[in-house]
């Protein structure tokens, strides 16, 4: 699906020089950084969810 980003020049200015350097599309960075920021997302997510699991089993363990 089609989106358009608008970023603030000094951002552009620094993925424009990434790109570069990396010989790589800003399109390409742009897509792996959100990839990124998802996986850590998902990761906090669980680890919350494990935690709890945890410090909460012997009521799971009631309820079950």
């Amino acid at each position: 699906m089609a989106m358009t980003l608008r970023l603030p020049d000094d951002l552009d200015a620094k993925l424009t020089e990434r790109a570069r350097r990396e010989r790589r599309s800003k399109q390409e960075l742009a897509i792996e950084a959100i990839r990124e920021a998802q996986d850590r997302a998902e990761l906090k997510v669980d680890d919350v969810l494990a935690e709890l699991m945890d410090s909460d089993a012997e009521i799971l363990d009631y309820l079950k």
